[in-house]
């Protein structure tokens, strides 16, 4: 389970890796459950900083790449919520709270049929969340021992996820996204950690070119992109 993650810290990466514009504060480096985070989304220039509002007004250019060559791509564009889903049928403010703990992954094997992701993903709410690695717990040494795992060339990864925009009823409102996760016992690198005996999981890393055909996929579609990352690709090294 992959509930911590690091965020980018270079302005000029957001652009150059995702094609959207920075925010105007590039935000904590660890992201942990209910910590504010930035994902991608495909969205009308205009409903950017408006519909989800706290992304410090970042916008995206023009993309290309979908599925459909004759249909216009939506541009990109980068949001902030909180690590950590909150269903749109969660009734109160504290009960978002206490779920969003346990919802920071979803399973791409259940997303469409969870009652937790079911909605979302029906709805097309899939996005991109960057990050320059994540974190798994290594048990071999006997004790847990927190490990960054990022790609061997340097360059940020884009998972995959959805988000939600929950309302309450006294006005509250949460914007939230999760990682989707794939099994990973067979994968070279991944099956090493997380704890002894449990099934092991990564998340989707989508590769560069397929940013756009993810987010603009039907759902059904959208499935084909759950695959594990090449073990190759990747790194691991311990986190002090």
């Amino acid at each position: 389970m992959s509930t911590h993650y690091e965020s980018l810290q270079q302005a000029t990466v957001y652009t150059d890796g995702f094609g959207v514009l920075p925010p105007t504060d590039l935000g904590a480096k660890d992201i942990w459950p209910r910590k504010p985070g930035y994902f991608i989304r495909h969205v009308p220039a205009v409903d950017i900083g408006v519909e989800l509002g706290a992304a410090s007004g970042a916008v995206s250019g023009p993309t290309s790449g979908a599925d459909r060559p004759d249909v216009p791509v939506p541009e990109r564009g980068l949001c902030s919520g909180q690590f950590g889903l909150v269903p749109a049928w969660v009734k109160s403010a504290s009960d978002a709270k206490l779920r969003s703990t346990k919802l920071v992954n979803a399973r791409h094997e259940t997303v469409s049929t969870s009652n937790n992701f079911r909605d979302a993903w029906l709805s097309g709410q899939r996005c991109i969340v960057p990050m320059m690695a994540f974190f798994e717990d290594d048990y071999r040494p006997g004790k847990a021992v927190p490990t960054r795992i990022s790609r061997i060339d340097g360059k940020p990864m884009g998972a995959a996820g959805v988000w939600c925009h929950w309302r309450g009823a006294g006005g509250e409102e949460i914007i939230s996204f999760t990682l989707l996760t794939v099994n990973a016992n067979s994968h070279a690198l991944m099956h090493r950690y997380q704890n002894p005996g449990a099934e092991k999981r990564m998340p989707v890393i989508l590769s560069e070119g397929a940013y756009d055909a993810y987010l603009s996929a039907r759902p059904d579609k959208a499935k084909e992109f759950m695959r594990p990352f090449a073990a190759e690709r990747l790194r691991a090294n311990p986190w002090q």
